[in-house]
C-alpha cells in the first residue's frame, strides 16, 4: 500500500494528495493495520480505462485492498463500488471485504480486478461528491459501449451528448466530428453521430459537472440502469433473467422488466443447490405464492447472486453494519456470508459531517478541469448538486424519446405577458380517440359554453388573427389520449429532455408541443421578439407565485371582506365566533396583500425592457420568498386557530337555524365559489403550494446560483411550517369533507361523528327488481350508502339504505347476472348487486371497499347504527319496494342542471352523477396541492378567435374570469371525466402551447404563453381527469391520513 501512494502516475492525473479519507472508515478511525507478510501485486483497472498496481499483504482481506485504492483516488462515498474480477471459473464476482485476497484471487498476475460501480443509489442527487458524479458518469459511458444499458436511438444519442459535452465543451460543428470519429461510446455510433451533435449544440455553457449531472439524470430513468441480469428459469421452465437493485429484486425477460419483488414484500432470502427462493410475506391481495422458485445455471451462480442480494438488501434498508453471527461450536449449518461496509445511510451522515477535506481532481478525458468547491457548506445536503433541468421520460425500447427542436417564439398576441424564443419538441402518434367518461351529457355544458360565449362577448378584444404566413411547414400534431390513470394511451411518443444548460428550454413529460423545423417566424413572433421579455425558467416559477398570490388574496377576501360584510348586517353570528373567524383571518390578508406588492414589483423589475437581458439582483425571487417566509412563522399562531375556527362554524350552523340559513345564502353568491369552509383551509393549503414552487426552483437552480441559498432557505423554513401544520390540515380536510356531503344529502343525521373518514363517492348502478338504476355511493370507513337524486328544491341525494363494512365480502358477478363490471357486496345481513360503468371504475371501487372493509374489521367490532333517520334495510335486492322513486329519479338525472338550484346543482357530488364517474379523498388531497391561475386563450370548438381570460384551476373545475380583478368567475368548466390532449393535426390549431380538453362532443382549445405555463396547466388539469391508486396513500397508520 504504502508504494500506491508514492506511483505518481494515477497520483498526478487524479491530483492525489494525502489521504482525505478512507472510504469504510467511520470519522474519527484509522486504515486497518497492514498484515505483516509477503506482498502481492494486484492490477486494478479503473473506470477511466487506466490500470493502477496495488500491493497488499497475501493474508490482507479484501477491505484493505478496497480501501487502498479509494485513498488513492481520494474518493470519500467510495461505498458505492466495489472489485469485480473473473474467478476460477471465469464467472465475474465481487471481492468478499472480510476474505482474504489470495484466497479469493488466486493468480493475482493473471487476472486484472476491476474497481466499478456497484449499488446504485435511487436519486444520483444523494451522491455528494463532484468526483463520485464523475465516476458514475464513466460508468454509465462504459455500460453503453458494452450494451448493458440500452435504450431507444434517441435516449442514446442524449446520453452521449452530455458525454461529449464534458469532454470537449460547447459545441462546434468540426471538433465534434474530429471527436466522435474518434471515439466510439457504442457500436454503430455513425448512424447517431447527427442526432448526438444536434443536442450536444444545446448544451451551450455547461459544465463538465453539470453534464455528469445531466447524464445521470437521464441514465437513473431508464429500466436498464445498474442492471445486471442473471439467467435463471421459472418454475414453468420459461427463460427468465433476474437482477437485484436498490428497489429489490426484479425480474426480465429479455430485456423488459415483467415483475419486481419490493424489500418490503420479501421476508427472507435464501438458495439451495440451483434453486434460488425468495420467500414472499403474507398478503391477500397478492396472486403470488408464498415461495418463488427460480433455477439457475450451477450452484455457483444461484449463491453468487445470493450474495448480491443480501449486499443489496442490507446497503440500501439497514441503518447500520450488520453484526457478524456468532460461531457455531459444532459445525455450521448455511452460509456465514455477510454485508461488510457502511451502509448507505451511515455514507450519507458520513458526508454531512464534513468529516473530509475536499481536494481537486482532473478528469481524463475532459479538456475542462473540475474543481470540487472549497467553500461549500457540509451541513447542506445537496450543495454540489449542479441544477437538474431534464425532464425526459424513459423506460426501454419504448421509451419517451427526445426529439430534435428548433427555437420558436410563437407566443400569445393577445397576452400581454409574452416571452421569448422556446424549445418546441414534438411528438408524434397514430391518431387513436383517447378514453371518453361514460354517462349522460350534462346540458349545461352547452348552455355554459353559449352563456359564456354571449357574456364574454360585449368585452371581448380584437381577435387574433391568424397568420397569414405560410403555413405548409409547420407540422401538426396527432392526438395524444390522456387515459383514466393519467398515463399516454400510446407509449409510441416523443418527449423531449431540456437540452439547455440554463433550463430556458425545459419541457413537460407529458406536454409536447409544436415543433416548426422551418423555423418560420410570422409578424405575431416578431412583436413577441420585440418584447424581449424574460425567458428563463425561474422567472415564469416567480411569475406563477405572482399569479396564484392573486388569488389566494382574492380568496382571502371573501372571509375578510364579503363574508364579514354580509355577518355585520344580518345578527345571526355570536360576537364569540366572530372574533375568532375575523381576528385571525384579518391579519393574514393584511401580510399577503404587502406579500403580493413585493412580489409585483420584482417581477416589474424582472421585465424591465431596457435591462431585461442584463443579468441583475433583482431577477431572482428566493430572497423576497426568504424575507416573507420568515415573517410568515410569525403568523402560525393563526394557522393553528383554523381548525377551531372551522369546528366552531359547524357547530354554530349546527345549533342555529338562522346561522344555518344565513351561510346557505351567502353560499349562493357568485363571489362565494367554492364551498364556504373551504375558503377557511386556504391558509393551510397555501403553504404547501410555497413548498412546491420552491422545490420547482431549487431542483432548477444550479448551487452556483445567486438565488440559490436564499431559495434553499426559504424552502427549509417552509417545509418546517408544513411539517407541523400537516396533521391538523388532513384532519380538518376529511371533517370538511364530511360537512360538505352532509349538505348533499336527505335522510342521514348524523353522518359527522368522531372517527369517521370519507374514502370515495361515486356512481354505480344497483340491480333491483326493476333492472339496474343509477345510484349514488358514499364509502366510508366503517359504512357505505347508497342514494338517489331526488326532486328537491336543493337537489339533494336520498339515502336509500346502508350497508356495514363489518363482515362484508366482494364478488365479483359478471357471469351470474350477465352485466358487464358487475359487482355483489354480501353484508352480515343484506347484499346488493351494483355494476360500474367502465372496468377501471370497477378496479377503483373494488379497490377501495376492500381496504375499507380490512379497516373495519381491525377495528373493535360491528359499528353501531349510525343512521338515525335512514329507512330500515332489511329487504333483499331484488324486492321492488326498495327503489319505488327510481323512476322520478331517472328521468331528473337527465333534466338540465340550468333548471335547478344553484346552490346545490354543481357541486363535485352532481358532476360524477351526471358524469357517471367517481372521486377518492386521495383525489380531493391531489387537487388540493394541485391549484393554479394565470392568463389563458380559449377557444371553442367552432370558433375562429382566440380569447383572453384570467382562469383559476382549483377543486377538479376551471373557473373563467375577465380578468384577475374581477370578484366572481364568468363561468365554470368542471373536469371530471374529460379527456386531456394535444390538438390532432386535422384540427388545424397552427399555435404553440396548445392543449385540448373535450368530453363527448364538447371540445375547448386553450393556449399558454410559455412552455413552463403549459406545461404546469398540463399537469394540474391531468390531476382532474386522471385517477390517482389507492396504494400511492395508504401506507398510513394513522387516522384521517388520506
Amino acid at each position: 500500500m504504502g508504494e500506491t501512494e508514492q506511483r505518481p502516475t494515477a497520483g498526478s492525473r487524479l491530483g492525489a494528495q494525502e489521504n482525505a479519507g478512507i472510504s469504510t472508515l467511520e470519522h474519527g478511525q484509522k486504515p486497518p493495520m497492514t498484515p505483516p507478510g509477503k506482498l502481492v501485486s494486484i492490477k486494478i483497472q479503473m473506470l477511466d480505462d487506466t490500470q493502477e498496481t496495488f500491493d497488499v499483504p497475501q493474508r490482507a482481506p479484501g477491505k484493505v485492498l478496497h480501501d487502498a485504492v479509494c485513498n488513492h483516488l481520494n474518493l470519500v462515498e467510495g461505498d458505492y463500488f466495489g472489485l469485480e474480477f473473473p474467478d476460477h471459473k471465469k464467472m465475474m464476482v465481487w471481492l468478499d471485504l472480510l476474505k482474504p485476497v489470495m484466497k479469493q484471487i488466486r493468480r493475482p498476475k493473471h487476472v486484472v480486478v476491476k474497481f466499478v460501480v456497484k449499488f446504485f443509489p435511487p436519486d444520483h442527487a444523494q451522491l455528494q461528491e463532484e468526483l463520485t458524479r464523475y465516476l458514475f458518469a464513466l460508468q454509465v459511458k462504459q455500460d453503453l459501449a458494452q450494451g448493458r444499458l440500452t435504450c431507444n436511438d434517441t435516449s442514446t444519442a442524449l446520453l452521449i451528448s452530455h458525454i461529449v459535452q464534458s469532454e470537449i465543451g460547447d459545441f462546434d460543428e468540426t471538433i465534434d466530428r474530429e471527436h466522435l470519429a474518434k471515439n466510439k461510446y457504442i457500436p454503430q455510433q455513425e448512424a447517431l453521430e447527427d442526432k448526438i451533435m444536434e443536442f450536444h449544440r444545446n448544451h451551450m455553457g455547461q459544465t463538465p459537472a453539470e453534464s455528469d449531472f445531466q447524464l445521470l439524470e437521464i441514465a437513473r430513468r431508464l429500466e436498464m440502469y445498474g442492471i445486471r441480469l442473471h439467467p435463471a428459469k421459472d418454475r414453468e421452465g420459461t427463460k427468465i433473467n433476474l437482477a437485484v437493485a436498490n428497489t429489490g429484486i426484479l425480474v426480465f425477460q429479455g430485456h423488459t422488466k415483467i415483475n419486481a419483488f419490493n424489500w418490503a414484500k420479501v421476508r427472507k432470502l435464501s438458495f439451495k443447490r440451483k434453486r434460488f427462493l425468495i420467500k414472499l410475506r403474507p398478503d391477500v391481495n397478492s396472486s403470488f405464492q408464498d415461495t418463488l422458485e427460480f433455477l439457475m445455471a450451477s450452484r455457483d451462480f444461484c449463491k453468487s447472486f445470493w450474495k448480491i442480494c443480501v449486499e443489496h438488501h442490507a446497503f440500501f434498508r439497514l441503518f447500520e453494519e450488520p453484526k457478524p453471527k456468532p460461531k457455531p461450536v459444532l459445525f455450521s449449518r448455511g452460509s456465514s456470508f455477510r454485508f461488510s461496509g457502511r451502509t448507505q445511510k451511515q455514507v450519507l451522515d458520513y458526508v454531512k459531517e464534513g468529516g473530509h477535506k475536499k481536494v481537486q481532481f482532473e478528469r481524463k478525458h475532459s479538456k475542462i478541469h473540475s474543481i470540487r468547491s472549497l467553500t461549500a457548506q457540509p451541513s447542506e445536503q445537496h450543495t454540489e448538486v449542479p441544477k437538474q433541468s431534464s425532464s425526459f421520460a424513459h423506460g426501454g425500447d419504448n421509451d419517451a424519446a427526445a426529439v430534435q427542436s428548433c427555437r420558436q417564439g410563437k407566443e400569445l398576441k393577445a397576452s400581454t405577458e409574452d416571452t421569448g424564443q422556446h424549445k418546441s419538441p414534438s411528438l408524434k402518434k397514430s391518431p387513436k380517440e383517447g378514453r371518453k367518461v361514460d354517462g349522460a351529457v350534462v346540458s349545461t355544458v352547452e348552455e355554459e359554453e353559449e352563456a359564456a360565449k354571449d357574456k364574454m362577448q360585449q368585452n371581448r378584444p380584437q381577435s387574433q388573427q391568424p397568420s397569414t404566413g405560410s403555413l405548409t411547414g409547420s407540422p401538426h400534431l396527432s392526438e395524444l389520449s390522456i387515459n383514466s390513470q393519467g398515463g399516454p394511451s400510446v407509449a409510441n411518443m416523443s418527449l423531449s429532455p431540456n437540452l439547455s444548460p440554463d433550463a430556458k428550454q425545459s419541457s413537460p413529460l407529458i406536454s409536447p408541443l409544436l415543433n416548426d423545423p422551418s423555423c418560420i417566424r410570422t409578424d405575431e413572433e416578431e412583436e413577441v421578439k420585440r418584447k424581449r421579455f424574460p425567458t428563463e425558467k425561474a422567472y415564469f416559477i416567480a411569475k406563477e407565485v405572482a399569479t396564484t398570490e392573486r388569488t389566494y388574496l382574492k380568496d382571502l377576501e371573501v372571509i375578510t371582506s364579503w363574508f364579514q360584510s354580509a355577518v355585520s348586517k344580518e345578527d345571526c353570528m355570536p360576537e364569540t365566533l366572530k372574533n375568532l373567524i375575523f381576528s385571525n383571518f384579518e391579519p393574514l390578508h393584511k401580510f399577503h396583500t404587502g406579500f403580493l406588492k413585493e412580489i409585483e414589483q420584482r417581477l416589474a423589475l424582472w421585465e424591465g425592457r431596457s435591462n431585461a437581458h442584463i443579468k441583475g439582483d433583482y431577477q431572482r425571487i428566493g430572497d423576497v420568498m426568504l424575507k416573507n417566509i420568515q415573517s410568515m412563522k410569525q403568523l402560525t399562531v393563526h394557522l393553528w386557530k383554523h381548525d377551531e375556527i372551522l369546528i366552531e362554524l359547524e357547530n354554530g350552523i349546527k345549533n342555529s337555524r338562522k346561522l344555518e340559513t344565513f351561510c346557505r345564502d351567502f353560499e349562493l353568491q357568485k363571489v362565494c365559489y367554492l364551498p364556504l369552509n373551504t375558503f377557511l383551509l386556504r391558509p393551510l393549503h397555501r403553504l404547501m403550494h410555497y413548498k412546491q414552487i420552491m422545490e420547482r426552483l431549487c431542483k432548477y437552480y444550479p448551487p452556483s446560483h445567486i438565488d440559490f441559498r436564499d431559495s434553499r432557505a426559504a424552502l427549509a423554513e417552509v417545509s418546517e411550517m408544513v411539517v407541523q401544520l400537516h396533521g391538523n390540515m388532513i384532519k380538518m380536510e376529511n371533517f370538511q369533507k364530511l360537512h360538505e356531503l352532509k349538505k348533499d344529502l336527505i335522510g342521514i343525521d348524523n353522518l359527522v361523528i368522531p372517527g369517521r373518514e370519507f374514502i370515495r363517492l361515486g356512481s354505480l348502478s344497483k340491480l333491483s327488481g326493476k333492472g339496474l338504476q343509477q345510484r349514488m355511493f358514499f364509502l366510508f370507513n366503517d359504512i357505505l350508502l347508497y342514494t338517489s337524486r331526488g326532486l328537491t328544491a336543493s337537489n339533494q341525494f336520498k339515502v336509500h339504505g346502508h350497508l356495514p363494512l363489518y363482515g362484508m365480502t366482494i364478488e365479483e358477478s359478471e357471469e351470474e347476472w350477465g352485466v358487464p363490471h358487475c359487482l355483489t357486496l354480501r353484508g352480515q345481513h343484506q347484499s346488493i348487486v351494483v355494476a360500474a360503468s367502465t372496468r377501471s371504475e370497477m378496479d377503483k371501487w373494488t379497490e377501495d371497499l376492500q381496504m375499507a372493509i380490512d379497516l373495519s374489521e381491525k377495528s373493535s367490532g360491528p359499528a353501531p347504527e349510525l343512521l338515525a333517520s335512514s329507512p330500515p334495510d332489511n329487504k333483499s335486492p331484488d324486492e321492488t319496494t326498495v327503489d319505488q322513486e327510481s323512476e322520478d329519479d331517472l328521468s331528473a338525472s337527465r333534466t338540465s342542471l340550468e333548471r335547478q338550484s344553484p346552490h346545490r346543482g354543481n357541486t363535485t357530488v352532481h358532476v360524477c352523477w351526471h358524469r357517471n364517474t367517481s372521486v377518492s379523498m386521495i383525489d380531493f388531497s391531489i387537487a388540493v396541492e394541485h391549484q393554479l391561475s394565470g392568463n389563458l386563450l380559449r377557444k371553442f370548438k367552432n370558433s375562429n378567435g382566440w380569447q383572453k381570460l384570467w382562469v383559476v384551476f382549483t377543486n377538479f373545475c376551471m373557473f373563467f374570469y375577465k380578468s384577475h380583478q374581477d370578484n366572481h368567475p364568468l363561468a365554470s368548466l368542471p373536469l371530471l371525466g374529460y379527456s386531456l390532449t394535444i390538438p390532432s393535426e386535422a384540427e388545424n390549431i397552427h399555435k404553440d402551447y396548445v392543449f385540448k380538453l373535450h368530453f363527448k362532443s364538447h371540445v375547448y382549445y386553450f393556449r399558454a404563453e410559455s412552455e413552463y405555463t403549459f406545461e404546469r396547466w398540463m399537469e394540474v388539469i391531468r390531476s382532474a381527469t386522471s385517477s390517482a391508486s389507492r396504494a400511492r396513500a395508504l401506507s398510513h397508520k394513522e387516522p384521517h391520513a388520506y
